[in-house]
């Protein structure tokens, strides 16, 4: 899975979104802070692959991308649009190949800009990215080359608190960036890629403020770092073990902080807090919850309250592990709970 999969919609209810058994599942809560309603499949009968995107616009509805099998070695990606966790998502939307056919390119990517258009990019099969974005007025642009050379990995893509949408990938070459002019404008490669050894899959990029966005990666030394474009990435702390990191900006004791979370090498989920965009503030890690399986992903959102939530989710049995923040000083979570 790529993104956030983990949302609160508008109405203030979570859900949860995975890829499972051909199909896309989701959780929901009943009601704001209640209890789960048994997962459902979404977006109609279409057989998927398990590779899943989701991204959230700022109106709240959730946007997931798959790819299809289409015939024998080869696939097309499809959209839909989930707008409430108690309403069916609209039927899957064939959005093709950016190589026109073939077989599956990459993980795709999603975001959505401040107009509620969501932006599908993946890797294409010269080694760069393509995207394909909706129209002010319905319907779908063109699949569009980006370019890039040697793409490595998932895409991190992300809005900026503006609106704008911004993609990031590694390379050989170091991690490249596409940034938009302005609203509806085709994201556009940074002439040169960051000169840093970011391992692949490794990429999450979070809005941290109004002119900045924070990509965290990690280095060939098992660091994880975090970068500003414009800036020189600063080593943040050693990982908690090989995957990537969840990342998201919350007040923590009336400080606005960024949260990182990520399965650590003992299997349990490792979380570390500090003053966003204060990297020089240091953090830590801290580890919660029980031993998980190394197929299991992590995702972080708020709830109707603004707090802190946190899940867990095994890829092998879609056993899904929910946590809550005390409402007490620190970062004490809850028990974990299956959902």
């Amino acid at each position: 899975m790529n993104g956030s999969w983990l949302i609160r919609g508008r109405d203030g209810r979570l859900s949860a979104y995975a890829p499972r058994d051909e199909a896309v599942w989701c959780w929901a809560q009943r009601t704001p802070g209640g209890s789960w309603i048994a997962p459902r499949t979404v977006g109609g009968d279409q057989r998927l692959h398990p590779v899943l995107a989701v991204g959230q616009g700022a109106d709240g509805y959730a946007h997931l991308v798959a790819w299809r099998p289409t015939g024998p070695q080869e696939a097309g990606l499809v959209h839909t649009t989930h707008f409430r966790p108690h309403l069916a998502a609209l039927d899957w939307n064939r959005l093709g190949h950016p190589n026109k056919a073939g077989a599956q390119t990459g993980v795709p990517a999603v975001a959505v800009d401040a107009e509620g258009r969501a932006h599908v990019f993946v890797p294409n099969a010269g080694g760069g990215v393509s995207m394909r974005g909706q129209k002010e007025r319905g319907g779908w642009g063109p699949w569009r080359d980006l370019k890039g050379r040697e793409v490595e990995g998932e895409l991190a893509a992300v809005t900026r608190l503006s609106g704008r949408v911004e993609l990031y990938a590694t390379s050989p070459a170091g991690i490249l960036r596409w940034t938009q002019a302005g609203s509806g404008h085709i994201p556009a490669l940074d002439d040169e890629p960051l000169k840093a050894s970011a391992r692949p899959g490794t990429l999450r990029a979070l809005a941290t403020s109004e002119d900045h966005v924070t990509v965290f990666f990690t280095d060939e030394s098992d660091t994880l770092c975090a970068w500003r474009p414009g800036t020189e990435p600063v080593p943040l702390l050693p990982c908690a073990g090989p995957g990537p990191v969840s990342a998201i900006r919350f007040t923590l004791d009336e400080v606005d902080c960024t949260l990182l979370a990520q399965r650590s090498r003992s299997g349990r989920v490792a979380f570390a807090a500090y003053p966003t965009e204060q990297e020089s503030a240091g953090a830590w890690w801290t580890e919660s919850g029980p031993q998980l399986p190394a197929d299991t992903q992590i995702s972080l959102t708020k709830d109707h309250q603004g707090h802190l939530v946190a899940a867990t989710l095994q890829r092998g049995t879609g056993e899904l592990l929910m946590s809550r923040r005390k409402d007490e000083p620190g970062l004490a979570l809850a028990a974990w709970h299956k959902v």
